[in-house]
């Protein structure tokens, strides 16, 4: 898979701009998306962190290849460097003819808004975020993290020795809300007499905030500390680290920041845009709506696990996973106190 830089691609929407072979922006149609007549071209925008953030875009950049080599489909990956690099990123690869274009995450929201309507014969994909009245080739991937804050719940609840939890967010907003809603009825749900502490940053970049709360929160008791805080969250792992308890990290896997960390709460990335790429080869990715990732369609779910984790309360996870697939556990979405 080549991987195009931002600067490579403002030269290429230049050329594209020229040409009299390129789409227009205002609405010539590129190859139809799941015809069969010719590859399936796949393009990623990644947001400013880059490829290597072992986060969404390496795990959506990951899916490419994975579709690259199981499905035939051609794919580019445009890595941004900063904001500004949005807008022309996604319109070169609509210039260029790319059937579906991905977008990482809320960064290029704004961005993918105004872009989408400009190219109407390509498909514009928007990763964990959505738009409001979103037009027919946009759809957003959404996931439901308090399904997976509810596994990493029960893991905590049957995880603690002390019998106190907790959860450091980085601000009181809805997405962060979830993930500790979740959170808190899983661990109520393996053992009803948990304490659950939950605390706010007010921060998403600083460490050291995180750090200062989750070790307030060890004094408090917690041998179990989830963060929900975006670049402030590591704090709270390293925290946890130097006090030896343990941490759950969120969002991606966060296994690799060390051997205190017990598991992480995570969206499968990977998992939702290598499934809706099949869609497309398909002729069946939809428009103008939302696909919703859960447990059952395997787009949330607990990363790696410690091997020193408890082996029942692992087990355990694992069974109230199939609860949640199955239904039977129906998870809040919001803290209700």
């Amino acid at each position: 898979m080549r991987r195009t830089t931002a600067i490579a691609l403002l030269a290429a929407l230049a050329i594209a701009s020229c040409s009299d072979g390129g789409s227009s922006p205002t609405g010539a149609a590129g190859p139809t998306v799941g015809t069969g007549v010719t590859p399936l071209r796949v393009g990623l925008v990644t947001d400013a962190r880059g490829l290597n953030d072992r986060g969404f875009n390496q795990a959506a950049a990951d899916a490419l290849e994975q579709a690259s080599e199981k499905l035939g489909v051609q794919t580019d990956v445009a890595e941004t460097r900063a904001d500004s690099d949005y807008i022309p990123a996604l319109q070169t690869l609509a210039e260029q003819h790319f059937d579906v274009v991905f977008a990482v995450g809320e960064l290029l929201r704004d961005a993918t808004a105004k872009t989408a309507p400009l190219y109407p014969g390509t498909k514009f994909v928007l990763i964990d975020s959505t738009v409001e009245r979103p037009v027919k080739n946009l759809q957003s991937l959404v996931f439901k993290s308090e399904e997976a804050g509810y596994l990493a719940g029960v893991l905590a609840a049957l995880t603690t020795k002390t019998g106190t939890i907790a959860a450091v967010g980085g601000r009181s907003i809805p997405e962060v809300n979830r993930y500790i809603a979740g959170y808190r009825a899983g661990a109520e749900a393996a053992k009803p007499d948990v304490e659950v502490l939950v605390d706010y940053a007010d921060d998403f970049v600083q460490p050291a905030k995180c750090r200062a709360i989750a070790l307030d929160q060890i004094a408090r008791g917690a041998d179990v500390v989830f963060q929900v805080a975006g670049d402030c969250g590591p704090g709270a792992l390293a925290a946890a680290k130097a006090k030896k308890v343990w941490a759950i990290g969120s969002e991606s896997d966060q296994a690799y920041l060390g051997g205190r960390v017990l598991s992480s709460a995570v969206k499968k990335i990977d998992v939702a845009v290598y499934k809706t790429i099949e869609l497309a080869t398909r002729g069946q990715l939809a428009g103008g709506s939302q696909t919703v990732f859960g447990v059952a369609e395997d787009g949330v779910g607990l990363g790696a696990t410690s091997p020193d984790a408890p082996a029942g309360a692992v087990a355990k996870a694992k069974d109230a996973a199939s609860q949640v697939a199955d239904g039977t556990v129906d998870v809040p979405d919001t803290l209700g106190r």
